[in-house]
């Protein structure tokens, strides 16, 4: 009797090594298993949406590359949290292989978006991206203080723009008409819910991507 347990018991444990290891094995091949594409919020004409707006167009990678459009907020932690923790490692996979054209489009949901935005422009459109980027590195600093324009000349300084500089800028209204526009173009041919919002191969998508979620949208269309 006592052979006879032993030998079920060796059995059951056999039994539950190969179930363990099937489940393993499972989790394994899901966890390495390439990731969905995240479902659009809507769709788009890409070349309607890659018309020229009235200001010109901020843009990093080969003319040639996929385009991939990005309505941005200087005030979006959602927006400072990709542009941080994602973009670098999506510039350096997708942009700098020239397999993507990167265009970042200003969209302003309050007034200091506008102000931040008029800076970053009045550094020179050859500037701006870089001022961008500057801004969301720091946007604790500036965006959510008492005192936002001073904090922001603070943060702005290495780039050689002065305060009195930078009063001199918020005061273009025509600058501020164009950002309003922007918003205004987007709102009516994407319907904007909110930031970041992503236009990839003509389909729109909202929120901050993955990098995961941005190579299950790009492997299909670059080489």
């Amino acid at each position: 009797m006592e052979s006879h347990v032993t030998a079920n018991r060796g059995l059951l444990q056999r039994a539950v090594a190969a179930l363990l290891a099937a489940a393993l094995s499972l989790t394994v091949s899901v966890a390495f298993a390439d990731a969905s594409p995240p479902q659009p919020i809507g769709t788009t004409d890409m070349a309607k949406a890659l018309e020229p707006g009235p200001l010109p167009e901020l843009s990093v990678g080969d003319a040639s590359g996929a385009p991939v459009i990005e309505y941005g907020s200087l005030t979006c932690p959602h927006c400072a949290h990709f542009d941080k923790d994602v973009w670098p490692a999506f510039k350096s996979a997708y942009v700098d292989t020239g397999k993507v054209r990167y265009i970042f489009r200003e969209y302003s949901r309050n007034k200091l978006d506008v102000a931040a935005f008029i800076v970053a422009r009045c550094n020179g459109d050859d500037k701006a991206f870089a001022t961008i980027e500057l801004l969301f590195a720091n946007q604790e600093q500036w965006a959510f203080v008492d005192k936002p324009i001073d904090a922001m000349a603070s943060v702005l300084k290495p780039t050689g723009m002065t305060k009195e500089a930078m009063i001199a800028c918020l005061n273009n209204q025509a600058m501020a008409n164009k950002l309003i526009d922007i918003d205004k173009a987007a709102d009516e041919k994407f319907n904007i819910q909110g930031t970041p919002t992503f236009i990839i191969d003509g389909k729109i998508y909202g929120g901050a991507l993955s990098l995961d979620e941005l190579d299950a949208i790009l492997k299909p269309l670059v080489k």
